[in-house]
């Protein structure tokens, strides 16, 4: 959005500019705010002669003016005269779906990529629909809104072109940028169609005619991403880059344990220091996810605001603060896991008898740490109060569920808020929860012009919503052929509320790959945790994977069986565990991956001692993948993961760039944290304050990893979460291969492993 002047506008106000009705044009003014480079923009005013969007609403006029020759329904593309513009609608935050959302228009509107030029898109739920970052959602959500934009005005242009040369449309085609007339030779660009094609009619969607997959010419290429020069240049891309007139930098300190208050600060200490302008204690309304109390301070720079930061001194009310103890948890799963939890998940048959009659049973306990997301860049958020309302600049994930916690915390109408979406520095679900941009928007209704909140590694690290811990206890039974004969899996895991698990901790019959056997029962005791946790990339799946892959590792070894045709045989025949549903697991599609990742590995080759091969599955954000890795294991019980095969089947791929990007990154991930990434809590306090106790992985740890594909011919899913869940089974499974030792804790220090 342009920061020298905004204008507002409503329903009635897109209306008349998409029809050029002057006089309701400026009878509606002064609703909702808009940009005036926005406004420049939809009206055609820069030059765009085509605009398309994904419900056409609008008719277009001809004349002179560029603007009048304008077609601007709702804006997914605009083709203008010397490139073609298309937004990009979903927050990029590195995963790729500023380059890939605007390939999947490009692909149908037949546009030479080097003729795209791609743009954020604003937030407007009304235009661009569900706007938002999570769950490997962005593509599946908009895959055939994209399409269809893209097709209808590939449509236009054609009918366009037909009418100028007087022949039928179907006697044309499109290619980079251009229709073809195959019988005469002749061609003419996007660009010479525009104005025309700007009065035809706009193609009803039943009408369109989308391309096969064998038809795709862009998607399934390798196409760098649209911010990679900027990036590799340093240009202002993100929030900590952006300049306003008078910005303030802001700093915020809240209790060092959920729930403490400050009773009182060295605030006038504070205010005399060089460069500060203002601090002050905010209450807050005591919810986690909006405003919980702390001190602000607001200086000149970012160096006087850390300064003071430093000298502050609070004394904090801690008598309703929370006093979680992760060793006081290990303590209580120690108790529960000997007898089924309080809650049944799923049950059937009589596992108790099946345990008692099998050939063999065996039985193991795993748990795993809390982690945090440690995303690159450190919250940061820029508000501006000004002319009763609120305008912001945050690389949210959810920026349309911000703003009714805006809204709350503010005290303003949601439509007197303005999100302005920036690229992220990661991610991985901790932006999908909002409570920064509510602690800049309340310290920004305290101070004059704009400001600018920027958390430390620190903050980070202290008040993230954390990736909980777990504790499980499986039983299995295997009759005299080594076939599963029982399951029983108890889960201790943590609740606010003590009603609900908190994210990713609720354990269900999907954790099992494949049709759970015959005698099962899955029950789950919930621990009361008052600090806040949330969804960490691939929420559930990257726990139960590790889980559950590596005990049907161990049931395979047991029954001295292939672990690949054991995890073959769960699955059983091709078909849809939820019959109809294109989301749900197939296990056809599970096999398939398993093979392929097993032959690129070299499944079954002999390896020298000290090295092993580890197999895992596991189905997460409707992708099936399979990874193979290869470790070794030396003396000292210090492991080397040379390399992570990873198959997956997502459907077509968009761009096998961002696709392969996405499935490297998944590795490094997980292999970093099950190596010795671990969060503890005493006394509700994080004890782990900066990278220099949470050791990421290095450069020199990194495995090589292969990636390979199978495109079936469903709709595709996202990739940001599906390939990391399987990366700690079959590293933790490769360990056992090299040395005959289980890892059954993570991170694998605790076991006494080294990374």
């Amino acid at each position: 959005m342009s920061h020298d002047h905004t204008w507002r506008f409503d329903d009635t106000f897109l209306r008349a500019l998409a029809a050029y009705e002057l006089p309701a044009l400026q009878s509606a003014l002064a609703v909702r705010r808009i940009g005036r480079r926005r406004f420049l923009q939809l009206s055609g005013i820069t030059g765009a002669l085509l605009v398309l969007g994904a419900a056409p609403v609008a008719r277009a006029r001809t004349g002179a003016d560029p603007a009048a020759r304008a077609f601007a329904p709702n804006a997914w593309l605009a083709i203008r005269e010397r490139d073609i513009l298309i937004y990009a609608v979903n927050p990029e935050l590195g995963q790729g779906v500023k380059t890939s959302l605007p390939m999947i228009v490009a692909e149908e509107l037949d546009a030479a990529w080097d003729d795209v030029h791609v743009e954020q898109a604003d937030i407007d739920a009304a235009r661009y629909g569900q706007q938002f970052a999570g769950g490997s959602r962005s593509v599946p959500t908009h895959w055939e809104a994209l399409r269809h934009a893209g097709a209808a005005a590939r449509a236009m242009l054609v009918g366009a072109a037909a009418a100028r040369w007087g022949v039928a449309p179907a006697e044309c085609s499109t290619a980079e940028s251009h229709v073809l007339h195959g019988p005469s030779g002749r061609r003419l660009s996007f660009f010479e169609l525009a104005a025309e094609a700007a009065r035809q009619p706009v193609p009803h969607g039943d009408a369109l005619k989308l391309k096969s997959r064998d038809g795709f010419r862009l998607l399934g290429q390798r196409i760098g991403g649209v911010d990679n020069r900027a990036i590799v240049t340093g240009a202002p891309l993100f929030t900590g880059d952006l300049q306003l007139p008078g910005l303030l930098t802001a700093v915020y300190q809240k209790g060092p344990a959920t729930g403490a208050r400050p009773r009182e600060a060295n605030l006038d200490e504070i205010k005399r220091l060089p460069g500060v302008v203002d601090a002050f204690i905010l209450e807050g309304n005591g919810l986690a996810n909006e405003l919980m109390p702390g001190v602000a301070i607001v200086a000149k720079s970012t160096w006087a605001a850390f300064s003071a930061k430093a000298a502050l001194r609070v004394e904090w009310d801690e008598s309703e603060a929370a006093t979680d103890s992760w060793s006081g948890a290990i303590r209580a799963a120690e108790d529960i896991l000997g007898k089924d939890g309080a809650i049944e998940v799923a049950a059937r048959g009589d596992v108790e008898a099946a345990l008692a009659g099998a050939a063999r049973t065996l039985e193991a306990d795993y748990r795993y740490a809390f982690v945090t997301h440690a995303q690159l860049e450190p919250q940061c958020c820029v508000a501006w109060h000004r002319d009763g309302g609120l305008e912001l600049w945050a690389p949210t994930q959810a920026p349309q569920r911000a703003l009714p916690l805006l809204a709350n915390v503010s005290g303003l109408a949601p439509e007197r808020i303005t999100i302005n979406q920036s690229r992220g520095g990661g991610g991985f679900g901790r932006r999908l929860v909002n409570e920064w941009m509510c602690e800049t928007a309340a310290i920004a209704q305290r101070v004059a012009g704009p400001v600018r909140l920027q958390w430390t590694r620190e903050d980070d690290m202290q008040h993230d919503f954390f990736r909980a811990g777990g504790f499980h206890r499986l039983t299995a039974g295997l009759d005299a052929q080594g076939r599963l004969a029982g399951w029983r899996h108890r889960l201790v895991s943590f609740s606010a509320d003590g009603s609900n698990a908190v994210s990713g901790g609720q354990l269900s019959a999907q954790t099992f790959p494949g049709s759970l056997p015959a005698q099962h029962r899955l029950s789950q005791t919930l621990l009361p945790w008052r600090t806040p946790c949330g969804p960490w990339r691939a929420p559930g799946s990257n726990v139960f994977a590790f889980v559950v892959q590596s005990f049907l590792h161990e049931l395979a070894v047991a029954a001295q069986r292939d672990h690949l045709g054991f995890l073959l045989e769960q699955l059983g025949p091709p078909r849809w565990l939820q019959e109809g549903d294109p989301g749900a697991l197939h296990t056809g599609r599970a096999a398939a991956v398993l093979r392929l990742a097993a032959e690129k590995a070299g499944w079954g080759r002999a390896l020298p001692p000290g090295r092993g091969l580890g197999l895992a599955f596991y189905f997460s954000h409707a992708g099936h993948v399979a990874e193979v890795a290869e470790v070794s294991v030396d003396a000292d019980k210090r492991v080397t993961v040379h390399r992570v095969t990873v198959a997956a089947d997502v459907g077509p791929i968009v761009n096998r760039s961002g696709a392969e990007a996405q499935c490297e990154g998944s590795v490094i991930d997980g292999v970093s944290t099950l190596f010795a990434l671990a969060v503890t809590h005493e006394n509700g306090r994080v004890q782990e304050t900066n990278f220099h106790r949470y050791p990421l992985l290095r450069m020199a740890q990194a495995p090589a990893v292969d990636v390979h594909f199978i495109e079936s011919d469903v709709p595709p899913t996202g990739l940001g979460e599906p390939a990391l869940p399987p990366v700690a089974p079959a590293v933790c499974n490769a360990i056992f291969a090299a040395c005959g030792q289980r890892i059954r804790r993570l991170p694998i220090r605790e076991e006494g492993f080294m990374g």
